[in-house]
C-alpha cells in the first residue's frame, strides 16, 4: 500500500495508540469488503474503515501482508471489534466460496455468545439468502453458507479448534489468555489453506492469565523487528484518571456515539477493581516486561518436591549472563520417573575470581557426572578452557549453540506445563502418577524460585525462537537459564557417566 491505511478522518494511527504496519504493502482486499458489507447492511465507524484496510493489506504476489505473522488487535470492550471481524469473515465468505473459518475463544460462554450474534446475523434479511443452515449442539456452533463457506465456533478450554485441515481464517477471541498449546493444536490447519489469514483479538492481560502469546506478539511488534505482523492498540495513556472523559475517548473510538457514557461507567462499577477497568475498559497494558513470568506460580508450585530422587544419571549446566558479570550452576538428574533439577550456587559478584573455584567442583565430579553444558560467550569459553586444564575429558563439556539454547529454554517451559498438569489430575483423581519434571523444594533454592517469577520469554531473531530474560530492573535470569539447560542436558545426553550412579547426596 503506497499510503499508510486511512480513516475518514486521516490515518489510522490519529485514533489508536499503535499502528504497526507489515511490510511490502501494495495492494489491500478492504474495498471488496466494504462494498460487499454495504449490500449486506453492515456500514463502519472511521476506526474499523482504516482498521479493515490494514488487515486486509496485501503484498504484491497477492497474499495478505500480515499472513506469516498475523493481525493483533488489543482492544478494550465495548468498542466495536466483534463487528467489524464478523463483517470481514462474512463479507469473504459470501465473496469467496468454500472458506473454512474457525472463530474460537478461550471460554465457553464467550464462544456461545458470540455464536448467538452471529447467528443473529445471518438471519438479517440481506444476509439470509446466503445461509444455507445455522447449527448448535455439544457447546459448538456453525454458520454454513449456500456457496459451501463454513464458519465454526467453539471454546480453546473445551478442546475445540484441533483436527481440522486448510483453515482460510483463524480468529483467536480472547487472544490474551490464549496459550502456546492451543497455538500447536491450530495453526498448522492454517498453514495448509491458501492465503491465510490469522486474527488475534483482546483486551490486555491479567496477572493470572497464560497470555505470552499475545504479550509476546506485542512486544515483538513494538521492537520494530518483525515485518511480518500487523498490530493495533486502542488505549488510554499509562497515567490516566480512570475518570476522565478525554481519554475514554481516547482508547474507545465509539465513544460517545456507540458505546454511550453510562455503559462505560457501567462497567467501572461492575469490574472487579481499578486494575481491571484499566486492562479492559481502558486497553491500558500492564507493564508486559516487568514482574511477568511465563511459567505461572501454580506450575512451579505442584512441581516441587521436599525430597529429591537419589539414583539417576546427572549431568550439570552453567549460564553466564551477556556480560559475564552473574552466572548460575544448576544440575539435572535424570532418573526412571523423568528428570528433576536443583540451582547449586548463582554469583553477582566476582565471577572471574571464582570460575578456578567452579572448575575444580567440576573436575571433582566429573567421573560421576554425564556432560556439563556451559552458556554464554563471556564466560563459557573460559571454563570450558579451565575445564580442560583440570582433565576433563573434551567430549563431556559442551558449549551450547544459538539452536540448542532456545530449544532449553521451549523444552523446559513445555515440561514443566505438561508435570502441573499431571500434578493437578493426580490431586483431582487422588493418584499419584509421577511428574516427568520436578524441582526441589528449600530454603536453598529461594534464587531460582525468584528468577523464575520474574523471567518471561524474549524473542530471539525473526525464527520465532525465544530465551529467557528478566522482566524486573534487578531480576537475574541466570538460575532459570542454567535450570533449563540442566533438564535439556539431562533430557538429551546419551553419555553414561564412568563411577558409580548411585549417590546418597544428588549434586554436592
Amino acid at each position: 500500500m503506497p499510503n499508510p491505511p486511512q480513516t475518514k478522518n486521516g490515518k489510522l494511527s490519529n485514533s489508536a495508540r499503535h499502528v504497526v504496519l507489515p511490510s511490502g504493502i501494495v495492494s489491500t482486499g478492504w474495498p471488496a469488503v466494504r462494498e460487499k458489507s454495504a449490500q449486506l447492511g453492515m456500514s463502519f465507524d472511521a476506526w474499523q474503515d482504516g482498521a479493515g484496510r490494514a488487515i486486509l493489506a496485501k503484498r504484491e504476489d497477492g497474499s495478505y501482508a500480515a499472513s506469516i505473522g498475523g493481525v493483533i488487535l488489543s482492544i478494550p470492550r465495548q468498542v466495536g471489534k466483534t463487528f467489524l471481524m464478523a463483517a470481514i469473515i462474512f463479507s469473504l465468505c459470501i465473496l469467496f466460496p468454500g472458506q473454512i473459518v474457525i472463530w474460537t475463544a478461550h471460554r465457553s460462554r464467550t464462544a456461545d455468545e458470540t455464536f448467538e450474534a452471529m447467528k443473529s446475523l445471518a438471519k438479517q434479511e440481506q444476509i439470509a439468502p446466503y445461509i444455507e443452515k445455522t447449527l448448535s449442539g455439544g457447546g459448538e456452533g456453525s454458520i454454513i453458507f449456500r456457496n459451501g463457506s463454513r464458519i465454526l465456533f467453539g471454546a480453546r478450554e473445551s478442546g475445540f479448534g484441533r483436527g481440522f485441515a486448510k483453515l482460510t481464517i483463524l480468529m483467536f477471541d480472547e487472544a490474551q489468555i490464549l496459550t502456546t498449546k492451543a497455538m500447536e493444536d491450530m495453526i498448522p490447519a492454517a498453514n495448509q489453506g491458501e492465503n491465510p489469514l490469522v486474527l488475534f483479538a483482546g483486551t490486555p492481560p491479567r496477572p493470572i492469565d497464560q497470555g505470552e502469546v499475545f504479550k509476546t506478539h506485542r512486544r515483538d511488534a513494538l521492537s520494530g523487528d518483525d515485518e511480518d505482523t500487523l498490530y493495533i492498540e486502542f488505549s488510554a495513556d499509562e497515567d490516566a484518571s480512570l475518570d476522565d472523559r478525554k481519554q475514554w475517548a481516547k482508547a474507545n473510538p465509539s465513544y460517545p456515539k456507540r458505546t454511550s457514557e453510562t455503559a462505560i461507567l457501567r462497567m467501572k462499577k461492575l469490574l472487579a477493581n481499578d486494575a481491571s477497568f484499566r486492562r479492559e475498559a481502558l486497553g491500558i497494558w500492564d507493564s508486559d516486561q516487568e514482574g511477568s513470568r511465563a511459567i505461572a506460580p501454580f506450575e512451579w508450585l505442584s512441581t516441587g518436591v521436599d525430597t529429591a530422587p537419589v539414583e539417576g544419571v546427572r549431568s550439570f549446566a552453567v549460564a553466564f549472563s551477556f556480560d559475564g558479570t552473574r552466572l548460575a550452576l544448576s544440575g539435572g538428574l535424570k532418573h526412571e520417573d523423568g528428570i528433576h533439577v536443583e540451582l547449586i550456587d548463582s554469583e553477582q559478584e566476582n565471577v572471574a575470581d571464582g570460575l578456578a573455584k567452579m572448575a575444580d567442583w567440576l573436575a571433582e565430579r566429573a567421573r560421576n557426572t554425564a556432560v556439563i553444558v556451559l552458556s554464554g560467550n563471556a564466560g563459557a569459553p573460559v571454563l570450558a578452557q579451565l575445564l580442560k586444564d583440570r582433565r576433563v575429558p573434551d567430549v563431556m563439556v559442551k558449549i551450547v549453540n544459538a539452536v540448542e539454547y532456545p530449544q532449553s529454554c521451549a523444552m523446559t517451559l513445555d515440561v514443566v506445563r505438561e508435570a502441573s498438569g499431571v500434578a493437578k489430575r493426580n490431586a483431582e483423581l487422588e493418584a499419584s502418577d509421577p511428574l516427568p519434571f520436578t524441582h526441589l523444594v528449600s530454603d536453598g533454592q529461594a534464587q531460582l524460585d525468584t528468577s523464575v517469577g520474574v523471567s518471561d520469554k524474549k524473542q530471539r531473531g525473526r525464527s520465532g525462537a525465544w530465551g529467557w530474560s528478566a522482566t524486573t530492573p534487578d531480576g537475574d535470569e541466570t538460575p532459570v537459564e542454567s535450570m533449563s539447560l540442566a533438564y535439556w542436558a539431562a533430557k538429551t545426553t546419551r553419555r553414561k557417566p564412568r563411577g558409580d550412579r548411585e549417590r546418597k547426596a544428588v549434586f554436592l
